[in-house]
């Protein structure tokens, strides 16, 4: 249950390319948003839609499969754990960001022939 405690899995659609970095070293990054929605029928009983972005990070072995694999439209499945980070922007104001860090991808478009 120890794993259970900081576990992310969604299933999306890329809102646009992911952007890749490559490090000395050969270490790589991909960031990237996907769009995750969900239906549900409201009090009146009408179906409703809501979406929700999500930011993701992914490293090495998984920034490369998204940097060849992924682009804007695309649907994926991830499973991950939330992080947080924070810095001082150019006014001086803490910024806070949560992000979902990739360990694995699926990627769930067909292939073309």
């Amino acid at each position: 249950m120890n794993a259970l405690r900081n576990s992310v899995r969604l299933i999306g659609h890329l809102g646009e390319d992911p952007k890749v970095k490559k490090f000395e070293g050969g270490k790589t990054v991909a960031n990237f948003s996907i769009a995750t929605n969900e239906i549900y029928r409201d009090s009146k009983g009408e179906k409703q839609s809501e979406t929700t972005w999500h930011r993701l990070v992914a490293w090495g072995k998984q920034a490369e499969i998204i940097e060849s694999y992924v682009k804007k439209g695309s649907e994926i499945a991830v499973e991950g754990k939330l992080t947080n980070r924070s810095w001082d922007d150019k006014n001086g104001e803490k910024q806070y960001m949560t992000e979902i860090l990739v360990n694995e991808v699926l990627l769930l478009d067909k292939m073309k022939n």
